[in-house]
Parts: structure tokens; C-alpha cells; sequence
């Protein structure tokens, strides 16, 4: 069964036999296992085994452990962690041996990375899933992630103006910890008073956490101010040049692609299958497709090459040149800037 997150503290009582904390969010994952170890010790779970899958791990050590007694006569838990989510055959055996032993005084949590989709329909998931719950700690984004922080708000009792909300929201999407860290800061420095954005200024600094997939997302969408803030960020954390253009090239491509099957009058059907373009993601290329023309696209492209032949040749690395390649998405902007040649390499 899965559960997520900010479901999880409704579906606790009573424990099932097993739970599954996977996911690439710190925050989520922290505070998931918090809060089964907190239900755990209500329910009379007071012993705890950690067992980690290295090197040279011995899988008879799990099975060994669900079922020694416990020194001190108490229910206990047996966290496993899965550093690569990979259990393999025998891993795999020893859950299906564990789940046919059904054992009250024993909770299992294993834990570990985000799971790709194929890995949610191998055998040895299926088996933990069928006795237990799955809970998916991935990094919500966009409205979710607003949708997060005003139940964070909400849980500090905080009274924050919109634009506070918003300011803190351009802070730190895609950074769970710091945004909450930062929450209890306000709670103490605040408790009781309206905070505004100029407050919010004294106290905290940028610390949003973005990919190159997401700006070539807001690049797609024409969310021109959040595609420049997050290309400040990846160069401030000193994102590689080539993977940012790796991820722009991908999308031009797709694109132009796109666009010569429209202006030949061909139906995309086929090609959203062989692109891998699944259904949730076509709304970002048809929104790019509705607003550039053939030869932009191929004008963007053209740009993009500029950029990869000085990085190339030269060693320079362009960031003015991708945030002026960035504006070409939008074509009111195209229209005046796409002549513009910035060659300085200096």
C-alpha cells in the first residue's frame, strides 16, 4: 500500500508488519522514520536493530534477527537500509521468508534511495508491499511544494504575509530541511507577529536547491523569472557548463522535432511514444510548441552550439550567453534579442 508523507500520521495505528521509506528528500525521509519510531514506542517497540547492506552482508543476519528474543523481553524494530535499493535474488528470497514468518514483536523498515518505476514491479517489492506500506519521500515542486510549506506555516502557527509566503517559497523550493529549519527559526524569533517579506530579508539567505531538469522545465513553460533564478543557483553551486546545455539541447531537439511533424501536418501520437513523452510532461511542450515558430526553435538551437563551440574551443564558459538563450523561448522577446551576438569570450 502506499502512503505519502503527509498522509503517513493518519495510516500509523495499528503498525503494519512492514514499511518502505524510499526517496531522494532528507526532510521526508527523516521525518517519516520519526514518525514510526514514535508510534513504535507507543505500541510497545522499545529495541532497535540497524542493519546496513555493504560488502560482503550476510542476509541470514536479518532472518537470524527476526527471530532471536529480545534481551530485554520488549518488541523490537529492524531498520535496513538498501544503499542502492538493489536487495538482488538473494535479498529478495530472505523478504518473501520474512513475510511468510509473521512476527507481532518484530517491525521492519527498510529504507534507501528514490525507487525507479521498474523497481516498484520487481518481485521482491511486491513482496514487502503486499504485508506492509510503501511511503515515497520524493521532493514535492510547484504547488506542491506551496501546498507543503502553507502546512508547515500552519504547523508553527506562523502569520505570514503573501508576500512573505511567496518570498520564502522563491527561497526554498527544492530544499525541504532548510525551509523548515527556517520555520522554527521564525517561530522563535516571532511567535505572535505578522512577519513580511522585509523582515524575511534580515533573516535568511538563498538556499533553493534546483536541477538542470527544472530549468529546462521553466525554460518549456516561458517562466522566464524562475528559469533565471535557478540558473544563478546551479551556477552558484557550481553546476558542470555541459550538463546545463546537455539538458537544453535534449529539449531543442525534442522540439524541433515536434514542431516539423506539426508543421507537416502529421499527428504527434506516434511521436509522444517514441520520444518518451509521457502525458503529465506534453502539456510543457505543447505549451512551447504554441508559442515558437519553426525557424526560433532552430534559431535557439543554432544559439545553443554558439555556446557549446566557445565552452569547446575556448574553455569559456557562457553564463550570460545561456541567460540570453533562456529569454529565446519567449518569441516577444525573440523577436528583439535573437540578432543580438555576444561574443565577447573574455
Amino acid at each position: 500500500m502506499r502512503v505519502y508523507p503527509d498522509q503517513l500520521s493518519k495510516q500509523l495505528s495499528p503498525l503494519k508488519q512492514c514499511y518502505m521509506i524510499f526517496g531522494d528528500d532528507p526532510w521526508l525521509c527523516e521525518t517519516s522514520r520519526d514518525l514510526l519510531y514514535a508510534q513504535a514506542k507507543k505500541e510497545g517497540f522499545e529495541e532497535k536493530i540497524q542493519l546496513t547492506q555493504e560488502t560482503g552482508f550476510n542476509w541470514n543476519d536479518v532472518i537470524d534477527q527476526w527471530q532471536a528474543m529480545s534481551l530485554f523481553s520488549s518488541r523490537r524494530v529492524i531498520e535496513l537500509t538498501l544503499p542502492q535499493a538493489k536487495p538482488g535474488s538473494e535479498g529478495g528470497a530472505i523478504f518473501q521468508s520474512l513475510m511468510q514468518m509473521a512476527n507481532p514483536d518484530v517491525l521492519f523498515i527498510v529504507t534507501g534511495p528514490k525507487l525507479a518505476a521498474e523497481q516498484t514491479k520487481s518481485k521482491w517489492f511486491k513482496t514487502l508491499d503486499s504485508h506492509g506500506v510503501y511511503i515515497p519521500c520524493m521532493t514535492p515542486e510547484g504547488n506542491q511544494f506551496q501546498r507543503w510549506l502553507e502546512t508547515r506555516i500552519n504547523h508553527f502557527s506562523l502569520n505570514l504575509s503573501p508576500d512573505a509566503k511567496e518570498m520564502l517559497f522563491s527561497l526554498y523550493e527544492g530544499n525541504l530541511l532548510a525551509a523548515d529549519q527556517s520555520l522554527q527559526l521564525l517561530q522563535l524569533l516571532s511567535p505572535n507577529e505578522q512577519i513580511n517579506s522585509q523582515q524575511l530579508t534580515q533573516y535568511f539567505e538563498d538556499q533553493s536547491r534546483f536541477s538542470v531538469f527544472q530549468l529546462t522545465d521553466a525554460m518549456l513553460n516561458n517562466k522566464q523569472d524562475k528559469a533565471q533564478h535557478i540558473l544563478s543557483q546551479l551556477k552558484a553551486e557550481g553546476v558542470a557548463m555541459p550538463i546545463i546545455l546537455w539538458g537544453i539541447f535534449k529539449e531543442l531537439t525534442i522540439l524541433l522535432q515536434l514542431k516539423t511533424a506539426l508543421d507537416a501536418n502529421e499527428s504527434l501520437q506516434a511521436l509522444w511514444s517514441k520520444l518518451r513523452i509521457w502525458d503529465k510532461r506534453k502539456p510543457l511542450y505543447q505549451s512551447a510548441l504554441s508559442r515558437l515558430s519553426l525557424f526560433q526553435i532552430e534559431v535557439l538551437l543554432a544559439s545553443a552550439s554558439d555556446i557549446e563551440l566557445k565552452l569547446k574551443q575556448q574553455g569559456f564558459e557562457d553564463w550570460t550567453g545561456v541567460s540570453h538563450l533562456s529569454l529565446l523561448f519567449d518569441p516577444k522577446a525573440h523577436s528583439k534579442l535573437a540578432h543580438i551576438q555576444l561574443n565577447d569570450w573574455s
